[in-house]
């Protein structure tokens, strides 16, 4: 197999070229990593027609992609990339099957835990390793991939810890790429840790409908660490408990004073598209409840986004 023989010519499927999968997929397609991103029609044409631009403090980039569309997938890849949306997971499984073999790796970057369970019922245990993705990027008119701040890095991991030889293929394959890659034996607590923060975050600004520095100017910053504190409690409970390293970073995040940070899920809200709701703080209200951990901010921000989501699903 090439990820443990030689990384670096690894066959490698990105599930989606959207925000993500297009900027890491196209900075290892850049770096000559042998890249196919599987795309659906509209996109596969809007990046015939003029390349995959990323748009970076890094460096701008257009890159010609290798594609294939749902069904045209001929025989396994070495290394799946998930890079989707956690509500499109479920349709996304069935397009990149016939990408899994018995020596495949999966290695997904959505947000929250639940997808862990959905491979792992679809695919096995065996194929799916856990991955935390910490970029800030968006999809602009032009279909061109924006990165907002210059803070870029993949984490991976088996989920068991263990130092495998296909983690450290996949090392070699990440690495030298345009972006800071490394394996972890804690990538649960890593997921956990980036789950808190998200959710965190995605709360307090969907709430109070505006930026970091926005909330904390209004007087906002207890709210956002009544919030903190309630994930917190969560993680703790599922046998992930916080440090106080980490917490302290993410007070500071949370309350920033003139900081302009925003979610992905607060810019889909203001954009009036779907937003990952139910992956992101359905998921965290649930498992609380089966731990009877009052979370009653977290409810808040879940009906009110839970509505929202109905709405535009009706309207479109």
């Amino acid at each position: 197999m090439s990820l443990l023989q030689t990384p670096e010519k690894a066959r490698v499927l990105v599930v989606g070229a959207g925000a993500t999968g297009g900027y890491f997929g196209g900075r290892l397609a850049q770096a000559g990593r042998d890249v196919t991103f599987l795309v659906r029609q509209a996109r596969a044409a809007q990046l015939q027609a003029g390349g995959l631009h990323l748009v970076s403090p890094h460096g701008d980039a257009v890159i010609e992609p290798q594609l294939v569309s749902p069904g045209k997938i001929a025989s396994p890849y070495d290394v799946v990339l998930l890079a989707v949306k956690a509500y499109t997971l479920e349709a996304a499984l069935t397009d990149f099957a016939a990408a899994v073999g018995p020596e495949t790796a999966i290695v997904p970057f959505l947000n929250g835990m639940h997808h862990l369970d959905v491979l792992t019922e679809r695919f096995g245990e065996a194929p799916v390793l856990g991955g935390v993705c910490i970029v800030s990027t968006t999809v602009d008119a032009q279909g061109r991939i924006v990165q907002l701040t210059g803070m870029q890095e993949i984490v991976y991991g088996e989920l068991d810890g263990a130092a495998s030889a296909r983690v450290a293929g996949l090392d070699r394959l990440m690495k030298g790429a345009g972006f800071e890659a490394r394996s972890s034996s804690t990538i649960l607590a890593d997921m956990w840790q980036k789950w808190v923060i998200l959710a965190s975050l995605g709360a307090t600004t969907c709430l109070m409908r505006g930026s970091v520095g926005e909330i904390e100017a209004a007087g906002g910053a207890p709210i956002a660490l009544a919030l903190l504190g309630e994930c917190r409690a969560v993680a703790a409970a599922s046998g992930h408990p916080l440090g106080d390293a980490f917490l302290s970073t993410a007070k500071a995040l949370l309350t920033a004073k003139g900081s302009d940070l925003t979610p992905s899920m607060y810019r889909d809200l203001q954009a009036g598209k779907p937003v990952e709701v139910d992956q992101i703080l359905g998921d965290m209200v649930a498992r609380a409840r089966r731990f009877e951990i009052a979370v009653p901010l977290l409810a808040a921000a879940t009906v009110q986004l839970s509505i929202y989501q109905k709405r535009i699903s009706r309207s479109s």
